[in-house]
Protein backbone atom coordinates (compact mmCIF):
# COMPACT_ATOMS: atom_id res chain seq x y z
CA UNK A 1 0.00 0.00 0.00
CA UNK A 2 2.87 2.49 0.89
CA UNK A 3 4.56 1.76 -2.41
CA UNK A 4 1.64 1.82 -4.55
CA UNK A 5 0.86 5.53 -2.76
CA UNK A 6 4.38 6.39 -3.12
CA UNK A 7 3.97 5.14 -6.91
CA UNK A 8 1.06 7.90 -7.59
CA UNK A 9 2.96 10.97 -6.55
CA UNK A 10 5.79 9.87 -8.22
CA UNK A 11 3.57 10.12 -11.53
CA UNK A 12 3.31 14.00 -12.41
CA UNK A 13 0.00 13.77 -14.15
CA UNK A 14 -1.65 11.76 -11.19
CA UNK A 15 0.24 14.29 -8.64
CA UNK A 16 -1.57 17.27 -10.02
CA UNK A 17 -5.03 15.69 -9.89
CA UNK A 18 -4.61 14.94 -6.63
CA UNK A 19 -3.31 18.00 -5.61
CA UNK A 20 -5.83 19.80 -7.19
CA UNK A 21 -8.96 17.53 -6.13
CA UNK A 22 -7.50 18.35 -2.35
CA UNK A 23 -7.61 22.31 -3.49
CA UNK A 24 -11.17 22.03 -4.42
CA UNK A 25 -12.31 20.04 -1.39
CA UNK A 26 -10.51 22.71 0.62
CA UNK A 27 -12.23 25.82 -1.18
CA UNK A 28 -15.65 23.67 -0.82
CA UNK A 29 -15.31 23.11 3.08
CA UNK A 30 -14.26 26.74 3.47
CA UNK A 31 -17.43 28.01 1.58
CA UNK A 32 -19.30 25.90 4.85
CA UNK A 33 -18.48 28.66 6.96
CA UNK A 34 -19.31 31.36 5.08
CA UNK A 35 -23.19 32.53 6.66
CA UNK A 36 -25.14 34.13 4.14
CA UNK A 37 -25.12 38.02 5.00
CA UNK A 38 -27.28 39.26 7.01
CA UNK A 39 -28.18 36.74 9.29
CA UNK A 40 -27.98 36.76 13.17
CA UNK A 41 -24.83 34.20 13.74
CA UNK A 42 -25.55 33.64 17.25
CA UNK A 43 -29.45 32.99 16.46
CA UNK A 44 -28.84 30.38 14.11
CA UNK A 45 -26.23 28.32 16.13
CA UNK A 46 -28.32 28.39 18.95
CA UNK A 47 -31.52 26.88 17.26
CA UNK A 48 -30.80 25.25 13.58
CA UNK A 49 -27.81 23.17 15.11
CA UNK A 50 -30.15 20.91 16.65
CA UNK A 51 -31.84 20.43 13.21
CA UNK A 52 -30.12 16.47 13.54
CA UNK A 53 -33.02 14.73 12.98
CA UNK A 54 -34.90 14.03 9.67
CA UNK A 55 -34.49 15.20 6.27
CA UNK A 56 -33.14 18.53 7.66
CA UNK A 57 -30.63 16.24 9.56
CA UNK A 58 -29.73 14.30 6.36
CA UNK A 59 -29.46 17.80 4.01
CA UNK A 60 -27.00 19.01 6.99
CA UNK A 61 -24.96 15.91 6.65
CA UNK A 62 -24.58 15.94 2.90
CA UNK A 63 -23.47 19.72 3.04
CA UNK A 64 -21.15 19.28 5.36
CA UNK A 65 -22.85 21.15 8.44
CA UNK A 66 -23.31 24.24 5.79
CA UNK A 67 -27.41 23.82 6.72
CA UNK A 68 -26.69 24.38 10.42
CA UNK A 69 -24.88 27.25 9.58
CA UNK A 70 -27.06 28.65 6.91
CA UNK A 71 -23.41 29.44 4.87
CA UNK A 72 -24.11 29.51 0.64
CA UNK A 73 -23.80 26.20 0.58
CA UNK A 74 -26.51 25.76 2.38
CA UNK A 75 -29.06 24.16 -0.52
CA UNK A 76 -25.31 21.90 -1.29
CA UNK A 77 -25.43 20.59 -4.78
CA UNK A 78 -29.15 19.16 -5.04
CA UNK A 79 -30.36 21.67 -7.45
CA UNK A 80 -27.66 20.39 -9.99
CA UNK A 81 -28.93 16.53 -9.29
CA UNK A 82 -32.25 17.97 -10.00
CA UNK A 83 -31.99 19.39 -12.78
CA UNK A 84 -29.41 16.65 -14.17
CA UNK A 85 -32.73 14.01 -13.48
CA UNK A 86 -35.13 16.44 -15.18
CA UNK A 87 -33.00 16.61 -18.38
CA UNK A 88 -32.81 12.98 -18.69
CA UNK A 89 -36.03 12.33 -17.96
CA UNK A 90 -36.88 14.61 -20.51
CA UNK A 91 -34.25 13.28 -23.31
CA UNK A 92 -36.77 9.96 -23.74
CA UNK A 93 -40.01 12.37 -24.37
CA UNK A 94 -38.06 15.30 -26.47
CA UNK A 95 -36.74 14.06 -29.78
CA UNK A 96 -34.57 17.46 -29.56
CA UNK A 97 -32.94 16.84 -26.27
CA UNK A 98 -32.31 12.94 -27.54
CA UNK A 99 -30.46 13.95 -30.82
CA UNK A 100 -28.44 15.96 -28.81
CA UNK A 101 -27.38 13.33 -25.94
CA UNK A 102 -26.25 11.36 -29.54
CA UNK A 103 -24.00 14.25 -31.36
CA UNK A 104 -20.96 12.76 -28.83
CA UNK A 105 -18.83 16.02 -27.21
CA UNK A 106 -20.82 19.06 -28.72
CA UNK A 107 -24.23 17.50 -27.70
CA UNK A 108 -23.22 16.62 -24.40
CA UNK A 109 -21.81 20.39 -24.15
CA UNK A 110 -24.87 21.66 -25.00
CA UNK A 111 -26.90 19.76 -22.54
CA UNK A 112 -24.63 20.41 -19.70
CA UNK A 113 -25.37 24.32 -20.57
CA UNK A 114 -29.05 23.48 -20.51
CA UNK A 115 -28.80 21.48 -17.30
CA UNK A 116 -26.45 24.94 -15.60
CA UNK A 117 -29.79 27.09 -16.38
CA UNK A 118 -32.48 24.76 -14.82
CA UNK A 119 -30.00 24.30 -11.71
CA UNK A 120 -30.10 28.07 -11.53
CA UNK A 121 -34.26 27.52 -11.95
CA UNK A 122 -34.48 24.91 -9.43
CA UNK A 123 -31.82 27.09 -7.09
CA UNK A 124 -34.26 29.98 -7.49
CA UNK A 125 -37.21 27.92 -6.74
CA UNK A 126 -35.51 26.07 -3.58
CA UNK A 127 -33.97 29.43 -2.50
CA UNK A 128 -37.25 31.02 -2.24
CA UNK A 129 -38.39 28.02 -0.19
CA UNK A 130 -35.24 28.30 2.14
CA UNK A 131 -36.20 32.17 2.36
CA UNK A 132 -39.68 31.51 3.89
CA UNK A 133 -38.92 28.85 6.16
CA UNK A 134 -35.93 30.95 7.78
CA UNK A 135 -36.43 34.38 7.35
CA UNK A 136 -36.99 35.14 10.85
CA UNK A 137 -32.85 34.67 12.01
CA UNK A 138 -32.49 37.61 9.16
CA UNK A 139 -31.11 40.62 11.41
CA UNK A 140 -34.21 43.12 12.78
CA UNK A 141 -33.48 45.15 10.39
CA UNK A 142 -34.04 43.38 7.16
CA UNK A 143 -37.25 41.99 8.98
CA UNK A 144 -39.83 45.14 7.94
CA UNK A 145 -40.36 47.77 5.71
CA UNK A 146 -37.65 48.10 2.73
CA UNK A 147 -35.23 45.92 4.53
CA UNK A 148 -37.37 43.13 4.00
CA UNK A 149 -37.04 42.96 0.20
CA UNK A 150 -33.03 43.74 0.71
CA UNK A 151 -32.88 40.51 3.13
CA UNK A 152 -34.70 38.40 0.28
CA UNK A 153 -32.67 39.62 -2.35
CA UNK A 154 -29.58 38.85 -0.26
CA UNK A 155 -30.66 35.48 0.91
CA UNK A 156 -31.78 33.85 -1.93
CA UNK A 157 -28.95 35.47 -4.21
CA UNK A 158 -26.18 34.19 -1.82
CA UNK A 159 -28.03 30.72 -1.62
CA UNK A 160 -27.70 30.66 -5.67
CA UNK A 161 -24.30 31.84 -5.46
CA UNK A 162 -23.26 29.14 -3.68
CA UNK A 163 -24.97 26.16 -5.57
CA UNK A 164 -23.71 27.56 -8.60
CA UNK A 165 -20.10 27.44 -7.05
CA UNK A 166 -20.64 24.16 -5.87
CA UNK A 167 -21.31 22.57 -9.37
CA UNK A 168 -18.28 25.12 -10.88
CA UNK A 169 -16.35 23.16 -8.36
CA UNK A 170 -17.89 19.70 -9.01
CA UNK A 171 -16.91 19.90 -12.83
CA UNK A 172 -13.55 21.25 -12.44
CA UNK A 173 -12.47 17.60 -10.35
CA UNK A 174 -14.40 16.04 -12.88
CA UNK A 175 -12.09 17.28 -15.40
CA UNK A 176 -8.91 17.77 -14.05
CA UNK A 177 -8.94 15.68 -10.74
CA UNK A 178 -10.04 12.41 -9.45
CA UNK A 179 -13.52 11.01 -9.93
CA UNK A 180 -16.87 12.21 -10.14
CA UNK A 181 -16.80 15.58 -9.03
CA UNK A 182 -20.32 15.46 -7.67
CA UNK A 183 -19.75 12.39 -5.66
CA UNK A 184 -16.82 13.97 -4.39
CA UNK A 185 -18.31 16.78 -2.89
CA UNK A 186 -20.96 14.92 -1.33
CA UNK A 187 -18.19 12.13 -0.05
CA UNK A 188 -16.61 14.90 1.53
CA UNK A 189 -19.59 16.55 3.31
CA UNK A 190 -20.62 13.54 5.13
CA UNK A 191 -17.00 12.75 5.80
CA UNK A 192 -16.51 16.09 7.52
CA UNK A 193 -19.39 15.18 10.44
CA UNK A 194 -17.76 12.18 11.20
CA UNK A 195 -15.98 14.04 13.91
CA UNK A 196 -19.35 15.40 15.61
CA UNK A 197 -21.58 12.41 15.25
CA UNK A 198 -18.85 10.26 17.36
CA UNK A 199 -18.87 13.44 19.50
CA UNK A 200 -22.52 13.00 20.34
CA UNK A 201 -22.41 9.12 20.47
CA UNK A 202 -19.78 9.53 23.11
CA UNK A 203 -21.59 12.15 24.61
CA UNK A 204 -24.61 10.32 24.98
CA UNK A 205 -22.79 7.08 26.26
CA UNK A 206 -21.46 9.08 28.85
CA UNK A 207 -24.68 10.34 30.56
CA UNK A 208 -26.47 7.75 29.42
CA UNK A 209 -25.59 4.76 31.66
CA UNK A 210 -25.86 1.17 30.80
CA UNK A 211 -28.85 1.71 28.19
CA UNK A 212 -27.03 3.86 26.39
CA UNK A 213 -24.15 1.45 26.38
CA UNK A 214 -26.22 -1.01 24.64
CA UNK A 215 -27.70 1.49 21.97
CA UNK A 216 -24.58 2.57 21.50
CA UNK A 217 -23.26 -0.97 20.80
CA UNK A 218 -26.19 -2.06 18.56
CA UNK A 219 -25.63 0.98 16.49
CA UNK A 220 -21.80 0.31 15.84
CA UNK A 221 -22.88 -3.15 15.13
CA UNK A 222 -25.81 -2.17 12.65
CA UNK A 223 -22.87 0.11 10.81
CA UNK A 224 -20.25 -2.82 10.73
CA UNK A 225 -23.31 -4.84 9.11
CA UNK A 226 -24.42 -2.44 7.27
CA UNK A 227 -20.82 -1.83 5.45
CA UNK A 228 -19.79 -5.39 5.29
CA UNK A 229 -23.26 -5.26 2.72
CA UNK A 230 -22.47 -2.09 1.52
CA UNK A 231 -19.23 -3.25 -0.19
CA UNK A 232 -20.68 -7.06 -1.06
CA UNK A 233 -23.40 -5.46 -3.21
CA UNK A 234 -21.31 -2.66 -4.51
CA UNK A 235 -18.78 -5.06 -5.78
CA UNK A 236 -21.03 -8.37 -6.59
CA UNK A 237 -21.90 -8.82 -10.37
CA UNK A 238 -24.25 -11.09 -12.56
CA UNK A 239 -21.39 -12.67 -14.93
CA UNK A 240 -23.31 -13.65 -18.74
CA UNK A 241 -20.98 -16.14 -20.70
CA UNK A 242 -19.60 -14.90 -23.88
CA UNK A 243 -17.61 -16.85 -26.40
CA UNK A 244 -16.34 -15.69 -29.62
CA UNK A 245 -16.09 -17.56 -32.84
CA UNK A 246 -12.86 -18.23 -34.40
CA UNK A 247 -12.53 -16.03 -37.55
CA UNK A 248 -9.37 -16.05 -39.99
CA UNK A 249 -8.25 -12.57 -41.24
CA UNK A 250 -5.68 -12.50 -43.99
CA UNK A 251 -2.78 -15.46 -42.35
CA UNK A 252 -3.67 -15.20 -38.43
CA UNK A 253 -6.84 -15.97 -36.74
CA UNK A 254 -8.82 -14.40 -34.10
CA UNK A 255 -11.21 -15.03 -31.49
CA UNK A 256 -12.20 -18.40 -30.36
CA UNK A 257 -12.14 -16.83 -26.51
CA UNK A 258 -14.24 -16.82 -23.85
CA UNK A 259 -15.55 -14.07 -21.59
CA UNK A 260 -18.29 -12.62 -19.98
CA UNK A 261 -20.35 -9.37 -19.40
CA UNK A 262 -20.22 -8.20 -15.94
CA UNK A 263 -24.08 -7.10 -14.65
CA UNK A 264 -23.15 -4.94 -11.67
CA UNK A 265 -26.31 -5.65 -9.15
CA UNK A 266 -25.44 -1.96 -7.72
CA UNK A 267 -25.28 -0.84 -11.37
CA UNK A 268 -26.61 2.56 -10.71
CA UNK A 269 -24.45 3.16 -7.56
CA UNK A 270 -25.90 5.53 -5.05
CA UNK A 271 -27.44 7.93 -7.79
CA UNK A 272 -30.94 6.99 -7.39
CA UNK A 273 -30.71 7.46 -3.45
CA UNK A 274 -29.16 11.23 -4.14
CA UNK A 275 -31.98 11.58 -6.57
CA UNK A 276 -34.76 10.86 -4.66
CA UNK A 277 -33.50 12.67 -1.79
CA UNK A 278 -33.69 16.14 -4.05
CA UNK A 279 -37.10 14.97 -5.12
CA UNK A 280 -38.22 14.69 -1.12
CA UNK A 281 -37.24 18.38 -0.67
CA UNK A 282 -39.51 19.89 -3.09
CA UNK A 283 -42.28 18.92 -1.73
CA UNK A 284 -42.19 20.52 1.61
CA UNK A 285 -40.06 23.53 -0.02
CA UNK A 286 -43.06 24.59 -2.52
CA UNK A 287 -45.64 24.16 0.38
CA UNK A 288 -43.96 26.66 2.80
CA UNK A 289 -43.52 29.21 0.21
CA UNK A 290 -47.12 28.84 -1.12
CA UNK A 291 -48.14 29.01 2.62
CA UNK A 292 -45.94 31.52 3.57
CA UNK A 293 -44.43 29.43 6.29
CA UNK A 294 -47.58 28.55 8.04
CA UNK A 295 -49.50 25.41 6.06
CA UNK A 296 -52.56 24.44 7.45
CA UNK A 297 -55.24 21.65 6.55
CA UNK A 298 -54.34 19.45 3.72
CA UNK A 299 -51.42 21.46 3.26
CA UNK A 300 -49.99 20.76 6.74
CA UNK A 301 -50.36 16.78 6.72
CA UNK A 302 -48.08 16.60 3.60
CA UNK A 303 -45.99 19.15 4.73
CA UNK A 304 -45.19 16.95 7.82
CA UNK A 305 -45.10 13.69 6.03
CA UNK A 306 -41.81 15.58 3.45
CA UNK A 307 -40.42 17.04 6.79
CA UNK A 308 -40.41 13.99 9.23
CA UNK A 309 -37.89 14.27 12.63
CA UNK A 310 -37.76 12.14 15.57
CA UNK A 311 -41.12 13.34 17.14
CA UNK A 312 -42.82 12.47 14.19
CA UNK A 313 -46.20 10.66 14.51
CA UNK A 314 -45.61 6.87 13.24
CA UNK A 315 -47.99 7.55 9.89
CA UNK A 316 -46.19 10.26 8.90
CA UNK A 317 -42.94 7.95 8.73
CA UNK A 318 -44.35 5.33 7.45
CA UNK A 319 -45.57 7.41 4.28
CA UNK A 320 -42.13 9.38 4.42
CA UNK A 321 -40.63 5.98 3.94
CA UNK A 322 -43.04 4.15 1.38
CA UNK A 323 -42.82 7.42 -0.86
CA UNK A 324 -38.96 7.38 -0.59
CA UNK A 325 -38.89 3.66 -0.99
CA UNK A 326 -40.97 3.94 -4.03
CA UNK A 327 -38.83 6.89 -5.90
CA UNK A 328 -35.31 4.85 -4.88
CA UNK A 329 -36.89 1.88 -6.93
CA UNK A 330 -38.15 3.67 -9.67
CA UNK A 331 -35.17 6.04 -10.01
CA UNK A 332 -32.69 2.98 -9.97
CA UNK A 333 -34.23 1.50 -13.12
CA UNK A 334 -34.48 4.85 -14.89
CA UNK A 335 -30.80 5.13 -14.05
CA UNK A 336 -29.97 2.08 -14.98
CA UNK A 337 -31.49 2.18 -18.23
CA UNK A 338 -29.36 5.05 -19.36
CA UNK A 339 -26.50 3.33 -18.14
CA UNK A 340 -27.16 -0.04 -19.83
CA UNK A 341 -28.57 -0.32 -23.39
CA UNK A 342 -28.65 -4.39 -24.44
CA UNK A 343 -29.80 -3.85 -27.69
CA UNK A 344 -26.54 -1.52 -28.10
CA UNK A 345 -24.50 -4.15 -26.73
CA UNK A 346 -26.34 -7.01 -28.58
CA UNK A 347 -24.78 -5.53 -31.90
CA UNK A 348 -21.53 -4.91 -30.84
CA UNK A 349 -21.64 -8.89 -29.92
CA UNK A 350 -23.11 -9.68 -33.23
CA UNK A 351 -20.93 -7.45 -34.95
CA UNK A 352 -17.84 -9.08 -33.31
CA UNK A 353 -18.86 -12.29 -33.90
CA UNK A 354 -19.90 -12.91 -29.92
CA UNK A 355 -22.73 -14.86 -28.71
CA UNK A 356 -24.18 -16.22 -25.14
CA UNK A 357 -24.45 -19.72 -25.20
CA UNK A 358 -27.51 -21.30 -26.08
CA UNK A 359 -28.72 -17.76 -27.32
CA UNK A 360 -29.60 -16.48 -31.18
CA UNK A 361 -28.13 -13.65 -31.97
CA UNK A 362 -29.99 -10.34 -32.51
CA UNK A 363 -32.87 -9.59 -30.48
CA UNK A 364 -33.05 -12.65 -28.91
CA UNK A 365 -29.68 -11.58 -27.38
CA UNK A 366 -30.86 -8.16 -26.43
CA UNK A 367 -34.07 -9.76 -24.81
CA UNK A 368 -32.08 -11.88 -22.54
CA UNK A 369 -29.73 -9.42 -21.42
CA UNK A 370 -32.58 -6.85 -20.30
CA UNK A 371 -34.56 -9.66 -18.93
CA UNK A 372 -31.36 -10.76 -16.57
CA UNK A 373 -30.44 -6.88 -15.96
CA UNK A 374 -33.86 -6.29 -14.56
CA UNK A 375 -33.14 -9.18 -12.39
CA UNK A 376 -30.11 -8.07 -10.87
CA UNK A 377 -31.57 -4.30 -10.87
CA UNK A 378 -34.80 -5.48 -8.70
CA UNK A 379 -31.79 -6.74 -6.13
CA UNK A 380 -30.00 -3.92 -5.94
CA UNK A 381 -32.89 -1.67 -5.75
CA UNK A 382 -34.36 -3.52 -3.20
CA UNK A 383 -31.12 -3.25 -1.44
CA UNK A 384 -30.65 0.56 -2.37
CA UNK A 385 -34.09 1.31 -0.47
CA UNK A 386 -33.88 -0.85 2.66
CA UNK A 387 -30.62 1.01 3.37
CA UNK A 388 -31.79 4.38 2.83
CA UNK A 389 -35.41 4.02 4.71
CA UNK A 390 -34.73 1.50 7.46
CA UNK A 391 -32.52 4.45 9.37
CA UNK A 392 -36.03 6.46 8.51
CA UNK A 393 -38.11 4.22 10.32
CA UNK A 394 -35.51 3.61 13.38
CA UNK A 395 -35.32 6.88 13.78
CA UNK A 396 -38.78 7.23 15.86
CA UNK A 397 -38.11 4.37 18.01
CA UNK A 398 -34.11 6.01 19.05
CA UNK A 399 -33.21 8.13 21.93
CA UNK A 400 -30.62 9.71 19.27
CA UNK A 401 -30.43 10.80 15.77
CA UNK A 402 -29.11 8.61 13.73
CA UNK A 403 -29.05 10.67 10.84
CA UNK A 404 -25.38 9.21 9.89
CA UNK A 405 -26.56 5.76 8.61
CA UNK A 406 -27.15 3.65 5.59
CA UNK A 407 -26.98 6.15 3.13
CA UNK A 408 -24.33 7.78 4.74
CA UNK A 409 -22.30 4.86 4.60
CA UNK A 410 -23.64 3.78 1.16
CA UNK A 411 -22.29 7.29 -0.44
CA UNK A 412 -18.91 6.89 1.38
CA UNK A 413 -18.17 3.35 0.20
CA UNK A 414 -19.42 3.97 -3.89
CA UNK A 415 -17.16 6.90 -4.28
CA UNK A 416 -14.24 5.63 -1.94
CA UNK A 417 -14.61 2.45 -4.24
CA UNK A 418 -15.57 4.60 -7.71
CA UNK A 419 -12.15 6.75 -6.43
CA UNK A 420 -10.15 3.61 -6.09
CA UNK A 421 -10.89 2.40 -9.66
CA UNK A 422 -10.06 5.39 -11.36
CA UNK A 423 -6.34 5.35 -9.59
CA UNK A 424 -5.90 1.90 -9.98
CA UNK A 425 -7.10 2.32 -13.75
CA UNK A 426 -4.53 4.90 -14.56
CA UNK A 427 -2.14 3.11 -12.51
CA UNK A 428 -2.02 -0.14 -14.04
CA UNK A 429 -2.00 2.09 -17.50
CA UNK A 430 1.17 3.26 -16.33
CA UNK A 431 2.86 -0.13 -15.48
CA UNK A 432 2.28 0.61 -12.17
CA UNK A 433 0.47 -2.05 -9.07
CA UNK A 434 -2.89 -0.78 -8.29
CA UNK A 435 -4.80 -0.35 -4.74
CA UNK A 436 -6.92 -3.56 -5.98
CA UNK A 437 -4.48 -5.74 -6.68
Amino acid sequence: MLQTIKDIFSVKDLRKKLLFTVFIILLFRLGTFVTVPGLDKALIESQLDSSSAGILGTINLISGGAFSKLSIFAMTIGPYITASIVLNLLQVVVPSLERLAKEGEEGRKKLSKYTKYLTIAFSFVEGLGFYVNYKTYMLPALQTGAGLAVGAILFVTSLIAGTAILTWLGDKITEYGIGNGTSIIIFIGIISRIPDATVTLIDYVMAGGATAWIVAALLIVAIVVVLAGVVFMQQAERRIPVNYAKRVVGRKMYGGQSTHIPMKLSMAGVMPIIFAMSFMMFPSTIIQMATGGNPTGFWMHVYNAFSITSSSAWYYILIYAVVYTLLIIGFTFVYTMFVVNPVEIANNLKKNGGFIPGVRAGKNTSDYINNTLKNVTWVGAIFLAIVAVLPVIMQGFMPISITFGGTSVLIIVSVALEVLKSLETQMVSRHYKGFLD
